[in-house]
């Protein structure tokens, strides 16, 4: 049958304990339709009870029930399925993954469900049961309820059709009965691509956002636990930190009233308790200070961690922030074209002389600043993935960009740089190609069920927060970095949820150590 999820060998190690390490699991993103397709007696609800919650199950025998005499009713069956197209529609709506329990032999309805699901932007899965006839014929039997014996040999029959013409209905995976992994959408094909790192290693940079610093166990001060925290992460391979540029905690992070320390006091206390790691903003904001001010406190920053500064850059996006410390709040036009004016005014403050400069915004008599930095060139990423502008801006001004996104988006936008790259006349080689994400790494299925437990609200289920959180096993993240990799990212700069928890930071140190090869190009 044609799969989706994991298509290699079979390993010729010893069977793991369930949940553990390799399978042969059939492997579904944690948003989709599962279609059942088989007889009477084939093993399709034990198999559904077996892998699904009964939350996530729709099954036609218990629809039947409710608006009927019983779960044999046949004469409840049209107001039974009328239910259950109103549930999956509803639950479809919200991106759930649904499982379809029922015999599934109707091709037209088989590709409804397709077209339903394809609707809402889901995949659609199919899973046959091939389970022998005389398999079934027994089960039926032995039901107090058995299906007539021509009724259930109409259905093999109709099994047999729905096997060969299942591959072209547009289910995006087609497989037999197996056990059952839901994953975040991304990592699906992830111990494909981990396999192709073993054997054919490409080297991947990765860097540590620091964006909640509420996460610290209770009674820890901030400052040691910061500290503690940058050490352990250089030792285990990061080779940047980075913290946001806000004056109060963002919306998609935490709550307002959460401590978020001043971004570049942060830095330099960082700097003062790593040896090796970068150290920027992603991004500070250009509506945020005094161009030439921020330009000083950065040349500062590089000379006091001598010479691991980067810049990281951005045309500011939150309103809010700006009302409540008084500033204003330009239009985007202005701020796109004060970020232009600082992206050509930060070499000038940090190289020989001191010419003036005139921009479209800012004006400045003399381009003072000392001391000068360490650096010869001090690294400027420009944040932000815009095709139009901010790309355009980071070909033709900076050394790096920050993209998101999954690896076909990458690919897209690294494309899109390049091409501005060659209008501006460079190689799109200097324009060093980073990536933030969020990541939940455990060493096993099993520890990684219980680090989402923890970061799993009431109200969400464990789909819901893996896919959120990008949860996978370090195996299932050194492939989503392949395909990063494989797509143009050089340094992925990762947001760990339990970046506080006792063991994460190694646990992701493993990751990294899978892209521990040799380096493309220069480091950020």
């Amino acid at each position: 049958m044609r799969r989706s999820g994991y298509t290699g060998p079979a390993s010729t190690e010893p069977a793991p304990e369930p949940g553990l390490g390799k399978t042969e699991a059939m492997r579904l993103p944690a948003s989709c339709l599962v279609v059942l397709v088989g007889p009477s007696g084939a093993g399709k609800s034990r198999w559904a009870a077996e892998n699904f919650r009964s939350d996530q199950i729709v099954a036609s025998d218990d629809l039947r029930a409710l608006v009927g005499t019983g779960d044999h009713d046949q004469r409840a069956g049209t107001d039974a399925f009328d239910v259950l197209d109103l549930v999956l529609e509803r639950r479809l709506a919200r991106r759930l993954l649904t499982v379809v329990d029922t015999l599934g032999l109707d091709p037209g309805r088989r590709r409804a469900y397709v077209e339903r699901a394809h609707h809402h932007g889901m995949p659609c899965h199919a899973v046959l049961f091939e389970t022998p006839a005389e398999i079934c014929r027994a089960r039926n039997r032995a039901r107090p309820e058995p299906v007539p014996a021509k009724v259930l040999t109409a259905q093999l029959a109709a099994r047999d059709d729905a096997a060969a013409q299942m591959g072209a209905e547009g289910f995006d995976g087609v497989h037999t009965a197996e056990p059952v992994e839901v994953v975040p959408a991304e990592l699906v094909d992830a111990p494909v691509s981990a396999a192709r790192q073993r054997t054919t290693p490409l080297h991947l940079d990765f860097g540590l956002q620091l964006s909640s610093f509420t996460r610290q166990p209770a009674g820890t001060a901030l400052a040691p636990w910061l500290a503690e925290i940058a050490a352990t992460a250089e030792a285990v391979g990061f080779s940047s930190i980075w913290v946001m540029d806000h004056l109060l905690q963002i919306p998609q992070v935490g709550r307002p009233w959460d401590d978020l320390p001043e971004a570049w006091t942060t830095l330099a206390w960082l700097a003062a308790h790593t040896r090796t790691a970068s150290l920027g903003t992603l991004v500070t904001g250009v509506t945020l200070r005094n161009p030439a001010h921020l330009a000083k406190i950065v040349a500062t920053l590089d000379v006091l961690s001598a010479g691991r500064v980067v810049c990281g850059l951005g045309a500011a996006w939150w309103e809010h922030e700006h009302h409540l410390y008084g500033w204003r709040f330009p239009p985007l036009a202005e701020r796109y074209a004060l970020l232009e004016d600082t992206l050509q005014l930060l070499p000038l403050m940090w190289g020989p002389g001191s010419p003036s400069f005139t921009g479209k915004l800012i004006s400045v008599t003399e381009t003072v600043c000392y001391p000068r930095p360490l650096q010869e060139r001090v690294p400027i990423l420009v944040g932000g993935s815009g095709e139009r502008t901010t790309l355009r801006l980071a070909a033709t001004y900076a050394d790096a960009c920050n993209l998101r996104g999954d690896p076909a988006t990458v690919r897209h936008k690294t494309s899109v740089l390049a091409e501005h790259c060659r209008h501006v006349g460079r190689d799109p080689a200097q324009v060093r190609v980073t990536h933030l994400s969020t990541a939940l790494a455990a060493p096993n299925r099993r520890e990684l069920r219980s680090a989402l437990d923890r970061h799993r609200p009431r109200s969400a289920t464990p789909e819901e927060t893996g896919q959120r959180l990008a949860a996978g096993t370090v195996e299932e993240q050194v492939g989503r970095y392949r395909d990063l990799a494989e797509a143009g990212v050089q340094t992925a700069i990762v947001s760990l949820p339990d970046v506080a928890a006792p063991g994460a930071l190694e646990a992701f140190g493993q990751v990294i150590a899978a892209f521990a090869g040799r380096r493309r190009g220069a480091a950020l």
